[in-house]
């Protein structure tokens, strides 16, 4: 299996096992507080449906020979957006999760062989479409454990992780003076999907501060 087959089959099962935990979410838990600072769980499920519409956008534009920003508006849309569908039902975010991760495998799927070598642009910059991929990926799989619902890091597909942590720890060597670039001897005794969660900022490792790579 190619890098794209693969990255798309993982966002795939990412996108089942998220819709699967949002099926139990009724009205009261969608207020409460998930793992992420200021936001509640109805913030994390919308933001969760907005960043597959702005995949979606930036995919159609590819597929015309455009390259388009994930978000028009910015930082300010993707802010507003996700404030203002925070706060609906159960019903109507789990049913949006659902419909977008649909539209968004459906774009998958008519993509020309082409177009996946053009890019869009994120909030982090200019990427190609399929490194998009694995972004969304990422952002399915951390999102999901975020939401705080009884799915956690532990419970990330092995691939994910596999993958996630080359990627995080080439990033960690990058920032890091030469000579001192390897994992710090704590992070390199805990299980591979506890490392992935401190270099992403999702737990705390025993003697050892925030990764601090992921902003």
């Amino acid at each position: 299996m190619n890098d794209l087959d693969r990255n798309m089959a993982g966002a795939a099962r990412a996108h089942k096992e998220v819709v699967a935990t949002l099926q139990t979410l009724d009205d009261p838990q969608v207020g409460r507080p998930s793992l992420l600072p200021d936001w509640s769980v109805g913030h994390v499920a919308t933001h969760i449906a907005r960043n597959a519409e702005g995949h979606i956008r930036m995919l159609h534009g590819a597929i015309r020979n455009e390259v388009l920003p994930m978000y028009p508006g910015g930082t300010r849309q993707r802010t507003d957006d996700i404030e203002a569908g925070s706060t609906r039902s159960a019903a109507e975010i789990t049913a949006d999760v659902t419909d977008t991760a649909a539209r968004l495998e459906a774009t998958w799927s008519e993509m020309p062989g082409p177009a996946w070598a053009r890019h869009g642009i994120t909030i982090a910059g200019e990427i190609s479409m399929v490194d998009l991929l694995f972004v969304r990926w990422r952002e399915v799989c951390v999102h999901h454990a975020d939401l705080g619902l009884g799915y956690t890091w532990a419970d990330w597909d092995d691939e994910y992780v596999r993958l996630e942590l080359s990627r995080l720890t080439m990033l960690w060597a990058s920032r890091k003076p030469m000579g001192l670039t390897e994992l710090p001897p704590q992070a390199l005794a805990v299980p591979a999907h506890e490392r992935v969660a401190w270099l992403l900022g999702r737990t705390a490792i025993d003697g050892l501060p925030e990764a601090g790579i992921i902003t």
